[in-house]
């Protein structure tokens, strides 16, 4: 026989059967010859008969009718026994008919039926009348089943991918039967597929998020938020794997062949008319029905939901989890916040049905209104005081004293637990802020100082620090100064920082004063400019021929003689 010949399954069986010179370990038909008592003797073509228990004989043909000169199928164990009978075997000649059987559909791309049995390592076992085959646990659905329960214990078709007789190995799968159906169905279900259509089917399969109905050899997803109007956790609470169905077709993509299914919406929408169910400003009762982490979903009737976001769970607790305020199968009164019946959601508020914690504290303490508070937190910005067991106020640095200091200096004043008295400087409830003051309980002591300055004014200042940009200064009512550089003269060639030496007074004008930083805004080369412009028109001008030094030597003259 040429090698590139195709020797098939089924020819090479029936070689093993018709061969002549080796009858051993092969199956033969053999005939009747003869009844002894509970065996018939069986003639198999050898020197001498051998013998197999009747009823095991009837148990294969389905017949309690046996007689000589009926043929059966036998498997030739040994050539003799002690006897020198053959050993003949019922049992296996019927698992090598199967095996001959399933290589016949195995050669023509057939299936076979069988039985799922039982879970082995990585798969399942299918029973072929006797014939064990290897199910891969990949081979069992068109999508994973958790559970094969229904599965088990029933006939069922089978493709044959592999055989090896060597072996003694079957691979079978249920998946690709699975497939070729649906391929047949799926052209015919497709073409005449809409969307709106209301069709009848059967749960195939359930997933965590939804369940797979086949509806007419094709299968579509029914979500678990397309089952039910109401919240449902489980998918298992609405259908079962064999239930019958009545779904509507919500999208279907030609292209993908993705089919979305629906049940509630075969139901009338409880979201109809909700606006004037649930009006926005107005409160409710309602109960917790599930806690994540940014809220609560809360039931207001049946099939209606609303949502109360973690910051309008509480006016206090804001920064805890959810599941720290509320508890699922909490009764609450809740504010409606919005609605919006296109995307079916409610916008709900339990805090807003509490009384504002700093709407009330302002008021009951308008501003300037002094107390006693506990200090909570020391920062380098300011101290946090407790004000009453809920709410924290803050001082800031700056109104911590009147007089200088840095915000490091001021800090070391205060100890947590403290008690301190304060007065309220302000309250903002909306952005839930209360500013209080330490220095506001005395009196402002450069109040009348600044007062008292105004703008143009010539006074007397000592310098303190010199900078490069200029020197800071204290005048004679306690405020202090600055100069700049630019402004210590008005000869460009002295205006340098290290003309003037700590310690040392000099006259200079006002030049602005900032009320919030209390500092004022100094100039001699001004005040210069000024007397200059004085001495010019009191006593002459520079233009009638005398020179700046005359002038001003006769304007020093004239306040001598007086």
């Amino acid at each position: 026989m040429d090698v590139k010949e195709k020797v098939s399954f089924a020819d090479m069986l029936e070689e093993s059967l018709t061969k002549k010179e080796s009858p051993e370990g092969r199956v033969v038909v053999g005939t009747i010859v003869g009844i002894k008592n509970d065996k018939a003797v069986i003639d198999v073509g050898l020197k001498a008969e051998g013998r197999l228990f009747l009823e095991d004989i009837k148990a294969l043909k389905g017949t309690d009718t046996i007689s000589v000169g009926d043929t059966l199928e036998v498997f030739i164990e040994r050539f003799e026994d002690k006897n020198g009978e053959p050993i003949l075997s019922i049992e296996k000649a019927k698992k090598e008919a199967i095996w001959r059987d399933l290589g016949v559909k195995f050669e023509n791309g057939g299936t076979a039926e069988g039985i799922i049995t039982g879970r082995t390592k990585g798969g399942f076992s299918v029973d072929f009348s006797g014939t064990t085959a290897f199910l891969p646990g990949s081979q069992v659905d068109l999508r994973l089943v958790k559970d094969i329960t229904p599965l088990l214990n029933i006939k069922q078709p089978f493709k044959i991918l592999k055989m090896d007789r060597v072996r003694n190995n079957i691979v079978v799968s249920r998946r690709a039967v699975l497939e070729a159906e649906r391929n047949e169905k799926r052209a015919e279900v497709i073409s005449k597929l809409e969307e709106g259509m209301e069709l009848d089917g059967v749960v195939k399969s359930i997933m965590d998020y939804g369940a797979f109905v086949d509806i007419g050899g094709v299968d579509g997803l029914l979500h678990v938020t397309d089952m039910s109007w109401k919240r449902i956790s489980n998918p298992t609470d609405m259908v079962q794997i064999g239930d019958n169905v009545r779904v509507k077709v919500l999208k279907f993509n030609k292209d993908t062949g993705r089919i979305s299914l629906g049940m509630k919406q075969l139901e009338k929408t409880p979201w109809e008319n909700i606006e004037q169910r649930y009006i926005v400003g107005q409160k409710y009762k309602g109960k917790i029905v599930n806690v994540t982490d940014f809220g609560a979903f809360i039931e207001l009737e049946d099939c209606i939901e609303g949502m109360a976001y973690m910051t309008e769970l509480s006016w206090l607790r804001k920064n805890v989890p959810p599941s720290k305020v509320v508890n699922v199968g909490d009764e609450v009164d809740v504010l409606v916040l919005a609605v919006d019946p296109q995307k079916r959601k409610i916008s709900l508020s339990l805090k807003q049905c509490q009384e504002n914690p700093w709407q009330k504290f302002a008021d009951e303490h308008p501003a300037g209104t002094k107390l006693e508070g506990v200090v909570k937190n020391i920062t380098e910005f300011g101290v946090f005081i407790g004000v009453n067991d809920q709410l924290d106020g803050m001082v800031h640095m700056s109104d911590v004293s009147w007089s200088d200091g840095s915000s490091e200096d001021r800090s070391k004043q205060f100890e947590k637990g403290q008690k301190i008295e304060v007065v309220v400087l302000g309250v903002n409830p909306e952005k839930e802020r209360i500013s209080l003051g330490i220095k506001q309980l005395a009196e402002d002591p450069y109040a009348d100082a600044i007062k008292n300055t105004k703008k143009g004014d010539a006074v007397v200042v000592e310098v303190k620090e010199i900078h490069t940009a200029g020197v800071d200064v204290v005048l004679e009512n306690g405020l202090t100064g600055f100069i700049k550089r630019g402004d210590i003269s008005t000869d460009r060639s002295k205006q340098r920082s290290d003309t003037l030496g700590v310690g040392e007074r000099v006259e200079a004008m006002v030049l602005s004063i900032d009320n919030k930083s209390r500092c004022v805004n100094l100039s001699i080369k001004a005040l210069e400019i000024q007397r200059e412009k004085e001495a010019l028109k009191q006593y002459g001008s520079a233009d009638s021929g005398a020179s700046l030094g005359d002038i001003l030597g006769a304007a020093l003259q004239k306040n001598e003689d007086k």
